[in-house]
This record gives structure tokens, C-alpha cells and sequence, in this order.
């Protein structure tokens, strides 16, 4: 979570940063570009470029075409793609957070309380001043009320919004240096500054330890300001009464109640009396800065649209575009027997598939050659209740031996999860910890593979065997068995033979999960680390990188036949 965390944040400083330099670009033009362009760089980090690459990646896929890779484990024509001879693991205790990271979330946690409390206190403050308010009769486009205290003209509300102005204004203002006055509020109300001030406020109760956030609503404040003095000026009224009149009003009363609040007063007020009497008007904006403000923000929005889409996993890429997956031309469920939850898959030629007291769980995995630790969700029967699942594909079509055979039968699962369990799934991508496979010191110490052989692997809970397999086959098993996504980093480009054993780990192993990387303490014992390092001349290196997840969205219990 920290890593999605402080990538979303250098995101939105960077886009902070950039939305900065186009406003320097804008200096000269009014000031409600570059308030809108502060507005954009607020409201980013409310929007984590992680979810719109998410939706650009979920463009190119739905939940019916999530298929299992091509490259899977399969000795077909040995007349069985996997044996896991297990026992059914107990439910396990979730992983507790590490100390630094509930550390931060507490200390978060208590800034978000104390900015929402603050903020709270000062928007009170204001609801109260707007209760004890009389109704005031006076021409405007939104009601008016005048209050006994001494809080300075401002509007209230976002969707029924309120003038409320302080009770003797009229013998402290000339009627044009109040008319003025007015104007610069109802521009507010026309610009919906109060809901783009709220926005704000919870970014800053979100954001509140990154000072850029404060910084931003600064901005935010002076440039809106800025852009209602400018449309005082645009509709004819003096500026030298409207300027005085401004420094009446804050002789005589308070700022703003809240931030959400939009006032007449605020921003620095030496520079904007200033500006005021000088005339200070921005030009509109020219045909060229248009284009880019337009660029800008087409960019912000389309460059992590199209990463998700020339981002989705190759596997998933092509089979969205394939023909739909065959189903199993027979297929019987029926629950397991948790008396002797003895776990085992096997496929058969001809396309028989056999599952022997599965969870749902782990016959996502399978059919969806994932670890156990990458499909999350799920209804709370999924790792427990056991299914004995027997089906047969149509024999008028044969189903190939190999790997097509074992990636056809996948689909088939696929198939009958979406079936008979209403399962319906996602993926997401996540950054997280992986394994790079690479070459050993001293070189790879591999068997090239004869002409003519067949391609065929097998994996077992302490031992993997290939014949005629690339590097790229060996790295999908190892994923399963440490746990861990090991990608192939050797260059190896061949086809190998090769044999690795180590020492079985005590603990139950199930499809999709992990047995322990390292055995129990035994002296003699080997490590799948050791041994791929020993036997075959390769090193796993740990590395971050891309990995899928499956999320599971519904399932329900089938009906037994």
C-alpha cells in the first residue's frame, strides 16, 4: 500500500508542478485560466493515475475473457497435467501490517481528525451567523439576509446558495461602492467557487502533511478573487470606489468563516488594491494558449488511458480477441469429502478433467494459472466448502496434448466456473515484490533438448522436471511453488532438458499456494534456491515488478449432479 501511496504522490506533485509552469505561461491572461488550471492540479490528487490505467486496461477485456495463459505445465501425454496429492489447509490467521506502516496510518489518521475538525468548527461558526440572519429585500439572482455579526459579505451554500451580508453595511458603503461589492459575490455564485472551495478542503483533509496542497489552495484563493475583480471592472464600475469599498469592509469586519465560504476579501490584500486601482486586467486568452490548456489536460487524461491499454498482459490481450472457450461436453459437482480432504487435479487424455475435494478458490487457480495468493475476494465459503468436480470434453473434438491441450482444458474450468458457480472476476495489476530468474556465476549448467523430442513438463511439490522447455516454461511453476512471480531474466533462448530436486517442506502444498521457500531447520536440507542454483546453474534475484490479480466479484454454491 505505501508504494501506491508515494507513487500517487509524486504523480500529483508532478502534475502539480507542470499545471505550475502552464499558469507562468497564462500570467498575462486572466485570471480565471489559471484558477481553473489550480483547480485541476487540486482535484489530481483525488484521482490516482493508477485507476484510470486500471479503466484503460479494463477497456480491452471483460470478466468473460480472462483466460489462462498458454504457457502452463502440462505431461498430457503422460496422461496427467498435475498430481498435488494434499491435504486441505486450515484457515490461516491474516498477515498482521508491519509496525512503520500502522505507524504512518495512525499518524495520518489523527491529521485528518484534526484538519476535519477544524475546518468543522469554522463551517459552525458560519451556519450559525446564517440562522440568526434576516431576510433582506434586495434585487439579486440568489436570496439575501443580513446578520448582526461581523463577519464580511459572503456567500453560503453550494446548492441553494445565500448573500449573507453584515447588518449596517449600507451606512458604511456608498450605494456604488456596495453595488460593487455585490457584483464581485454574485460572480462567485455564477463560478460555483463554493463547491470548488469544498473540493479543495478535502484534499487538504486528505493531503494535509504535503505542503504543495496548502500551497495550492493559496493559489486557489488569490487567483478566484483576481477573477471576480475582473468582473467588477467588466461591468463598468469604478475601480478607485470599488477598491475603497473593499478596504471599508475590512475595517469594519472579519474574514471569511470558512474556506468553503466565498468572500470578498482574501488573497493578498496590498496586491489586489493595487491591481484594482491600477486597472490590472488580464487579456482573454489566444487562440494558441486555448490549444494548450486543452493539450494539457487531453494528456492528463489520455496518457494513462492508453498505458492500461497497451498494458494488458499478452496472455489476456489474446484471448479477448479468440474465439469463445469450449465447455466441457459432460460435467458432474459434488461436494468433497472433509473426512479425507485429500486435494488432487489430474487431466487425462481425451480431455478429462478431475478434481478431487477443491475449494472454489483453489479451482480459480488452476483454471486461471495463478498463485493462491493472487486472486483476492470471494464470498466466505470459497477456501472451505470442498467440491469433487469430474468433466469430459466433447470427443467430436479432440483436445491436443501439450501445452494447447492444457491451456484448452483451462478454459473449460473457466467455462464451468462462470457456469455453475456464477463466477464472475476482474484483474487488476499491482506493483509488488517479484523474482527475476537469471544465470548463475559460472553459467547455466543445462542439457540442450534433442531434435524430435516432445515438449512436456512436470511439476511436483519438490521437483521439477522438462524436457525440450525454454527458460520462459520453467519460470510459471516456479511461480506457483515459491509463492513469488519469477520472471525469466537469463536470455537463455533454447530448449532445454533438466531435472531439479530439493527437500520437500513439512508444510501442506496445495495448488496455487506456497510451500516454505527455505526447509525447516535440517542441515542436509536444500532449497528450491539452492538447488535451482546447484543443479541448474540459475539464481532467483529479487526485484519489484508488475503482477496480475484476480479479484473476484460473486460466486455462488452450485447444485450437486
Amino acid at each position: 500500500m505505501i508504494p501506491a501511496v508515494v507513487n500517487h504522490l509524486w504523480q500529483s506533485t508532478l502534475f502539480a508542478a507542470i499545471a505550475g509552469l502552464v499558469t507562468l505561461a497564462l500570467r498575462k491572461n486572466g485570471a480565471g485560466a489559471r484558477y481553473s488550471v489550480w483547480l485541476a492540479a487540486s482535484l489530481k490528487f483525488l484521482v490516482p493515475f493508477a485507476a484510470v490505467v486500471a479503466v484503460g486496461a479494463h477497456l480491452t477485456w471483460t470478466t468473460a475473457a480472462v483466460p489462462a495463459p498458454l504457457r502452463v505445465a502440462s505431461t498430457i501425454a503422460q496422461a496427467e497435467a498435475f498430481v498435488a496429492p494434499v491435504s486441505v489447509l486450515p484457515a490461516t490467521r491474516s498477515p498482521e501490517l508491519p509496525s512503520t506502516t500502522v505507524g504512518l496510518a495512525s499518524a495520518w489518521a489523527c491529521g485528518f481528525l484534526v484538519t476535519i475538525f477544524w475546518r468543522a468548527r469554522q463551517w459552525r461558526r458560519a451556519r450559525q451567523a446564517l440562522r440568526a440572519a434576516s431576510p433582506l429585500a434586495l434585487a439579486g439572482p440568489i436570496p439575501v439576509k443580513t446578520s448582526a455579526s461581523l463577519l464580511e459579505p459572503a456567500v453560503f451554500g453550494i446548492l441553494r446558495p445565500v448573500l449573507l451580508l453584515p447588518g449596517g453595511i449600507h451606512e458604511r458603503l456608498t450605494p456604488e461602492q456596495l453595488q460593487a461589492i455585490l457584483v464581485h459575490e454574485w460572480t462567485h455564485v455564477r463560478r460555483r467557487d463554493n463547491l470548488a472551495a469544498t473540493l479543495h478542503m478535502f484534499v487538504e483533509a486528505i493531503f494535509w502533511f504535503h505542503p504543495l496542497v496548502w500551497w495550492i489552495g493559496a493559489r486557489l484563493i488569490e487567483e478566484r478573487e483576481r477573477a471576480c475583480d475582473e468582473a467588477v471592472f467588466s461591468q463598468g464600475h469604478d475601480p478607485e470606489t470599488y477598491a475603497e469599498g473593499i478596504l471599508q469592509v475590512c475595517r469594519f469586519y472579519l474574514e471569511s468563516a470558512s474556506p468553503c465560504v466565498a468572500g470578498v476579501t482574501g488573497a493578498d490584500l496590498r496586491k489586489r488594491i493595487e491591481r484594482i486601482v491600477t486597472r490590472h486586467a488580464g487579456r482573454r486568452l489566444e487562440k494558441s494558449k486555448r490549444l494548450l490548456l486543452a493539450a494539457v489536460g487531453s494528456a492528463a487524461v489520455v496518457v494513462p488511458l492508453a498505458v492500461g491499454l497497451v498494458h494488458v498482459p499478452p496472455g489476456r490481450a489474446e484471448s479477448a480477441s479468440s474465439e469463445p472457450r469450449r465447455s466441457f461436453e459432460v460435467a458432474s459437482i459434488k461436494p468433497g469429502d472433509p473426512k479425507n480432504p485429500r486435494f488432487s487435479i489430474f487431466l487425462q487424455p481425451g480431455g478429462r478433467f478431475l478434481a478431487t475435494n477443491a475449494t472454489l478458490h483453489q479451482l480459480i487457480s488452476f483454471a486461471y494459472d495463478l498463485r493462491s495468493n493472487q486472486i483476492t475476494g470471494g464470498p466466505p465459503w470459497n477456501d472451505s466448502a470442498l467440491y469433487s468436480i469430474e468433466g469430459k470434453a466433447d470427443g467430436a473434438f479432440p483436445v491436443p496434448s501439450g501445452q494447447a491441450g492444457a491451456a484448452l482444458i483451462r478454459g473449460m474450468v473457466q467455462s464451468l466456473l462462470a457456469q455453475r458457480f456464477q463466477l464472475t472476476v476482474h484483474q487488476e495489476i499491482k506493483d509488488d515484490s517479484i523474482y527475476e530468474l537469471v544465470v548463475a556465476k559460472g553459467g547455466p549448467k543445462l542439457k540442450a533438448a534433442a531434435e524430435g523430442e516432445n515438449e512436456s513438463e512436470r511439476v511436483g511439490p519438490s521437483s521439477i522436471t522438462g524436457t525440450n522447455t525454454p527458460m520462459s516454461l520453467l519460470a510459471k511453476p516456479l511461480s506457483q511453488l515459491i509463492g513469488r512471480s519469477v520472471v525469466d531474466k537469463t536470455a537463455l533462448t533454447g530448449k532445454y532438458d533438466f531435472a531439479v530436486q530439493w527437500t520437500p517442506s513439512s508444510r501442506p502444498f496445495r495448488f496455487g499456494d506456497a510451500p516454505a521457500a527455505e526447509p525447516a531447520a535440517d542441515p542436509d536440507a536444500v532449497s528450491v534456491f539452492t538447488a535451482l542454483q546447484e543443479q541448474l546453474g540459475l539464481k532467483l534475484e529479487s526485484a519489484r515488478g508488475s503482477v496480475e490479480t484476480l479479484v473476484i466479484d460473486h460466486a455462488e454454491k452450485p447444485s450437486e449432479n
